[in-house]
């Protein structure tokens, strides 16, 4: 909004403050609607990404020790803070979660694919989320500029008019 006289003239409410700046107050709180969103996506997705980078270290960890007749250690996490000790035989299969309580068995050179798929793929959408709260961030400044300028006219109008009468 460059010019706010023309743009009052030219808005569809023609030249009620109150309505216009009703209207961009409703597309800042879009916004902010929208960056809470992209925001909760982000924080899944930075957390997502190194769980399933350290899947795919243990993948790697395995197929190290698919074709041996020793039994390795290792700790598991049960819960939240809590970890296990196990003896893991050589294998040439992992059960992976898919979410939703869904698990699936592949073998260990799907289940790397899988993964680095998911990390890429993971990496990739936090790359959008990034670009799309830069944009948001750009919609939120060019708004409350816009209902700054807006409220700063309908002041001037007013003082105007006091002076007129």
């Amino acid at each position: 909004m460059e010019d706010v006289d023309k743009y009052m003239e030219s808005a569809p409410i023609n030249g009620n403050a109150e309505m216009v700046l009703r209207k961009l107050d409703e597309q800042h709180s879009k916004y902010k609607f929208m960056e809470f969103n992209l925001i909760s996506k982000r924080r899944r997705l930075k957390v997502q990404i190194p769980d399933l980078e350290k899947s795919v270290d243990m993948i790697k960890l395995l197929m190290k020790q698919r074709n041996s007749t020793v039994d390795f250690k290792t700790e598991f996490l049960l819960t939240e803070q809590v970890f296990m000790k196990a003896s893991v035989p050589p294998t040439d299969k992992v059960c992976l979660w898919l979410g939703a309580n869904v698990m699936l068995e592949y073998t260990l050179d799907d289940a790397m694919e899988l993964l680095n798929k998911n990390i890429d793929t993971a990496k990739r959408n936090l790359g959008f989320v990034e670009h799309d709260l830069d944009f948001l961030r750009d919609q939120f400044t060019t708004t409350e500029v816009n209902m700054a300028r807006v409220y700063n006219w309908n002041v001037k109008k007013r003082q105007a008019a006091k002076v007129d009468s």
